[in-house]
């Protein structure tokens, strides 16, 4: 086992709940937007986590991470499904560093001209 997943995240909620006692303007932000993003009902619960946590790889975030692996699993996604979402991020970051390869590139024949 790499981390205990939910200890970790049990922790991490406590940290952000001292956080918001300090800060409650900044969580309800949060809070209003995280609503926003699923007020419309376009797609349904799992598929929003499906996509949380292909954003949560592409950012590194273990937070997000934690949080939303238990929310996909709890609205009935499968660890295929799981899987799958994960593919498309490994192919996203590959997709990026080759865009920023080219930007690079780029940059380089500008100096270079």
């Amino acid at each position: 086992m790499m981390k205990d997943w939910n200890a970790y995240r049990d922790a991490l909620l406590a940290r952000v709940g001292e956080f918001a006692q300090q800060s409650p303007d900044v969580i309800r932000g949060l809070q209003t937007i995280d609503n926003a993003a699923v007020k419309t009902g376009h797609l349904e619960p799992k598929m929003h986590e499906l996509i949380a946590l292909a954003v949560a790889v592409t950012t590194r975030c273990d937070g997000c991470i934690s949080v939303h692996t238990r929310k996909a699993v709890e609205h009935g996604a499968t660890l295929g499904e799981i899987s799958e979402a994960l593919g498309v991020a490994v192919a996203l970051n590959a997709g990026a560093a080759l865009t920023y390869s080219a930007r690079v590139l780029d940059a380089h024949a500008q100096l270079t001209k």
